[in-house]
């Protein structure tokens, strides 16, 4: 049960709008976020919401990953975005995979400013792993 789970607030984001509005294209960024990192990803969904009066609605892309899962959540009308990636490190320490995710979609998103948090969860067992 060995892991690592990070999440990110990113708060004013200059990146451009497509990466906030359109469930298609960032699906496809995350993904390939994940497969450059070395990650395996073995299924996504991807959703868009309807516009309110604050504006159009944010997206969600959800990426499951042979590791764990990647998960990101847009909300254009206030040019931000929350990040999760969290990986298991059963059989191996994908530690470094994970960070490099975050990193790519920080990148991806431009933030004026983040708020991260790591979290290592469970316990290693060298019996299983």
């Amino acid at each position: 049960m060995h892991g690592l789970h990070l999440t990110a607030d990113l708060r004013d984001c200059r990146c451009a709008r497509l990466w906030l509005v359109d469930a298609e294209a960032l699906g496809a960024a995350c993904v390939r976020a994940a497969e450059d990192a070395g990650l395996q990803v073995v299924g996504t969904l991807f959703h868009g919401f309807a516009a309110t009066p604050k504006g159009p609605g944010g997206v969600t892309a959800t990426v499951l990953l042979a590791e764990s899962h990647l998960c990101v959540h847009t909300w254009p009308e206030q040019n931000g975005v929350t990040l999760d990636v969290y990986v298991c490190n059963f059989g191996a320490d994908h530690s470094a995979k994970a960070r490099a995710v975050m990193a790519a979609l920080e990148t991806l998103f431009e933030p004026g400013s983040a708020q991260r948090h790591a979290l290592v969860r469970g316990a290693i067992d060298a019996e299983v792993e």
